[in-house]
């Protein structure tokens, strides 16, 4: 009952107007940002970042902004997947599967029908998790010491290194580029600079929303400068706006599938909703593909990856509200957010900011009944959006990025540190790898750094405290078991590759 009772007061702070309003702008514009190919949550988030402190918005209503940003953004994928064939962001790439299929055989409108309601089963279901579990684990998490946090930090490396990397190595290299900016300012415990190179303006270290809009916003302008000459995007035709409800109706216990696959996935730091979706999609194929129908336009095979990658976009809310551990890219950013607001994610946030953490939940409820209202009947809106040309939307992103970041600091170094890590973002991209381990090494280098100094500090020096715990014992056998999955799939990957590649070099041996 007092979960009931606590949840009450959160809607009393997501319904005041303010709330509410930012709550319907953060799904209408996450939506199209979410539709946009390329651009996906993550970036989504980050452009839009300054946005909440150019407006001076207090860290709940920031938080619900965002928070809906990322649930319009999740949404808004599956229409670039489905009309153009190009996801618009990682988990979108097993709806373009048997959703092009679908929209090229004429039935676009109907696709995107199925895709919406799946969405919101999905994020539904994982918002009802969030509320349940996430006290649960804040609860549980108190009894977490200084060796337990070093072990969930390095777990939550482990796992966004092998679990959403294509290629492991680059993710975990990319995690220990973002463990290195982290150390630079003063060295916490003996205040000695560290990497500083002379400048006082480095001594607090780099600000991790500066560092987030340098890599993602502005590096996504350096990719649209590099290829503005490229060819138009040609989409299927809409068709029909609205389908009948029963042409909806049919992905059945697909949603109650992908949904509990997703949240679950959702809930490991790290894993995001790229792994909600593969998986989801892989066990829906496995139940349901009697007639071989997945690829070819089966409902199911939409209404699974959506479902999962919504659900695992709830869930990855759970290990950065309770544990300061984000569970996806975009929560990363989130969690850089509430660091700027001066609010530490962790189990007494629960205690200490009832009414952010409670309003927060209750407008994810609200943000998962507009988008599902909105998608249907305005889908023909959004899906024209995807002819905006990209030399229109660019100068708004500059903008946004440059006022942003200097209503933070009234800096014009932090313009210029912002610059410097999009030109490294644009490099890092270029190269194959992936920007969200940097920002997850940014973020948690500090916090694994003190946890680590207080570990041995408690058992004088003795390395061994830091394999003893119980609790860090299992989150290490977890590591484990998690990155010998990641590189033998790697190394079977790249044999299957080197096999076809000489299969079809020497097609009669």
């Amino acid at each position: 009952m007092e979960t009931f009772a606590l949840l009450a007061q959160g809607f009393a702070v997501a319904l005041t107007p303010t709330n509410l309003a930012l709550a319907l702008f953060g799904c209408f514009i996450g939506t199209i940002i979410g539709a946009l190919p390329g651009i996906g949550p993550v970036n989504g988030v980050a452009i839009l970042i300054p946005l909440a402190f150019s407006l001076g918005l207090e860290p709940v209503s920031a938080l619900i902004m965002l928070s809906c940003i990322y649930y319009g953004c999740m949404y808004g994928g599956r229409i670039s997947s489905i009309m153009l064939n190009i996801p618009g962001d990682e988990p979108a790439i097993m709806t373009t599967l048997d959703g092009y299929p679908m929209a090229r055989a004429g039935r676009a409108a109907e696709a995107l029908a199925i895709s919406a309601l799946a969405s919101f089963v999905g994020a539904t279901f994982a918002t009802i998790g969030l509320t349940l579990f996430a006290p649960l684990l804040a609860g549980a998490a108190i009894y977490f010491g200084p060796a337990d946090y070093f072990a969930l930090y390095v777990m939550a490396f482990a796992t966004i290194g092998g679990v959403t990397g294509a290629n492991p190595f680059k993710t975990l290299l990319a995690a220990m580029i973002g463990l290195m900016i982290a150390s630079v300012g003063l060295d916490p415990a003996t205040g000695t600079a560290r990497f500083t190179f002379g400048s006082y303006h480095l001594y607090d270290g780099f600000n991790p929303i500066v560092a987030i809009v340098g890599l993602f916003a502005i590096s996504e302008v350096l990719f649209y400068l590099e290829n503005m000459h490229n060819g138009d995007r040609k989409m299927v035709p809409l068709g029909r706006a609205i389908p009948k409800l029963r042409d909806i109706m049919v992905g059945g216990w697909a949603h109650l599938r992908g949904s509990v696959i997703g949240f679950i996935c959702g809930i490991l730091p790290g894993a995001g909703a790229s792994l909600g979706a593969f998986m989801s999609y892989v066990v829906e194929k496995r139940i349901s593909n009697k007639n071989d129908t997945f690829g070819k336009g089966d409902p199911k095979g939409i209404v699974a990856p959506e479902a999962g990658n919504n659900a695992a976009s709830g869930g990855a809310l759970i290990p950065m509200l309770t544990l300061g551990v984000p569970g996806s890219g975009t929560t990363a950013v989130m969690l850089a957010l509430l660091i700027s607001l001066n609010v530490q994610p962790g189990p007494l946030l629960f205690s200490r900011e009832p009414e952010m953490v409670w309003g927060l939940i209750a407008s994810l409820y609200i943000a998962n009944l507009v988008l599902l209202v909105m998608n249907i009947p305005m889908v023909g809106l959004f899906t024209r959006m995807l002819s905006l040309p990209q030399w229109i939307l660019m100068p708004f992103v500059v903008m946004v990025s440059f006022l942003g970041i200097y209503s933070i600091s009234n800096s014009s170094f932090d313009v210029l540190v912002m610059i410097a890590f999009g030109v490294l973002g644009f490099i890092l991209r270029k190269l194959d790898i992936s920007l969200v381990p940097v920002i997850l090494g940014l973020l948690l280098g500090s916090d694994m750094e003190n946890n680590l100094r207080r570990a041995l500090s408690i058992s004088g020096g003795d390395p061994l405290i830091l394999v003893t715990s119980p609790i860090a014992l299992g989150l290490y056998a977890v590591t484990f078991v998690i990155l010998a999955a990641a590189f033998y799939l790697s190394f079977t990957d790249k044999r299957a590759a080197r096999a076809a590649a000489d299969e079809q070099a020497n097609p009669h041996l």
